[in-house]
C-alpha cells in the first residue's frame, strides 16, 4: 500500500475509533462494556498512528498517539499510557518541537508518580536535547539536564548523573555563569579521580575547572591550580597542567604571544574542541594589548 493509501486507512481507523469512544460514553454502553470499546478504540488509535508513521504524517501520528494515551489513563493503565505519550513525543519529534516537548513531559509526570525515575531521566536528557538543538534555548536544556541528573543520582546512577552535570557545566559556562561551572567541574572532578577506570578524565575536568578560574581572576586559578595538584598529584604531570602553568606566566607578563605559542603547542598533539577555545580566547582577551578584537589563538 503507498503512503497516501496508508493515510485514508489511518484517517478511517480514527474516525472508527471516535465513534467506539462516544459510543462508550452512552448510558446503557456505559454499564455494559464501556471500557471493551474504550480498549478497542486505543488499539484503532495505535494503528492508525503507526500507519500515520509509515506515510511519514508525523503530526498526525503524535496525534493519534496522544488520544491512545489519553485513554490508557482513562483505562488506568499507566505504563501504556506513558509509552504512548512517549511514542507521541518521538513522532512530533520529526514536525513539532514544542508539541514532542509536551508529551515527553505528560509521559515523564506518569512515570515519576509510579517511582519511575530512570526512565524519567532518560526522557529529561530528550527535552534537553530538543531545547539545545530544534529549539534553540540553553536555559531549558539546563534546567532538564539538571532534573535528569537529580533523578540519576537519588537512584545512584552517578556515572549517567555526571554525564548530565558535565552538559550543565559546559553550558554554564559558555553562559558566564562559570561559579556554577567550576562547582560541577571540581565535584565530577573529585568524584572520578579515585575511580581507575574514570580518573584519566579527572585531569580534563579539573583542566576546565581551572580556565573557568582564569577568565575570572588570574589569582584565583593559581589558588585553584595548587589545589588541584594537591588533590590529584597525577594531575601534575598532565599536559593540561603544563599548559595552564604556561598561560599564567604568560597572562602575568601579558605577553599575548607567549599565550598564543603555548596554546598552538598544546593543539598540535591534541585538538582544541569548539568550547575550550571559546574559553582559551576568552582569558587571550584580558591581556593588555591583544588588540585583535576577537582574537585568534593561532
Amino acid at each position: 500500500m503507498d503512503s497516501a493509501g496508508k493515510e485514508r486507512e489511518a484517517v478511517q481507523l480514527m474516525a472508527e475509533a471516535e465513534k467506539r469512544v462516544k459510543a462508550s460514553h452512552s448510558f446503557l454502553r456505559g454499564l455494559f462494556g464501556g471500557n471493551t470499546r474504550i480498549e478497542e478504540a486505543c488499539e484503532m488509535y495505535t494503528r492508525a498512528a503507526n500507519m500515520f508513521k509509515m506515510a511519514k504524517n508525523w503530526s498526525a501520528a503524535g496525534n493519534a498517539f496522544c488520544q491512545a494515551a489519553k485513554l490508557h489513563m482513562q483505562l488506568q493503565s499507566k505504563h501504556d499510557s506513558a509509552t504512548s505519550f512517549v511514542d507521541a513525543g518521538n513522532a512530533y519529534k520529526k514536525a513539532d518541537p514544542q508539541e514532542a516537548i509536551n508529551c515527553l513531559n505528560a509521559a515523564i509526570d506518569i512515570y515519576t508518580d509510579m517511582g519511575r525515575f530512570t526512565i524519567a531521566a532518560k526522557h529529561h536528557i530528550t527535552i534537553a536535547e530538543i531545547y539545545e538543538t530544534e529549539l534553540v534555548d540553553i536555559e531549558k536544556a539546563i534546567a532538564h539536564y539538571e532534573q535528569s541528573a537529580d533523578y540519576y543520582k537519588g537512584e545512584e546512577s552517578n556515572s549517567s548523573a555526571n554525564k548530565c552535570l558535565l552538559k550543565v557545566a559546559a553550558y554554564a559556562a559558555q553562559l558566564e555563569q562559570y561559579q556554577k561551572a567550576i562547582e560541577i567541574y571540581e565535584q565530577v572532578g573529585a568524584n572520578t579521580m579515585d575511580n581507575p577506570l574514570l580518573k584519566y578524565s579527572a585531569k580534563d575536568y579539573f583542566f576546565k575547572a581551572a580556565l573557568c578560574h582564569f577568565i575570572v581572576d588570574e589569582l584565583n586559578a593559581k589558588l585553584a591550580l595548587e589545589k588541584y595538584e594537591e588533590m590529584f598529584p597525577a594531575f601534575t604531570d598532565s599536559r593540561e597542567c603544563k599548559l595552564l602553568k604556561k598561560l599564567l606566566e604568560a597572562h602575568e607578563e601579558q605577553n599575548s604571544e607567549a599565550y598564543t605559542e603555548a596554546v598552538k603547542e598544546f593543539d598540535s598533539i591534541s585538538r582544541l574542541d569548539q568550547w575550550l577555545t571559546t574559553m582559551l580566547l576568552r582569558i587571550k582577551k584580558s591581556i593588555q594589548g591583544d588588540g585583535e578584537g576577537d582574537g585568534d589563538l593561532k
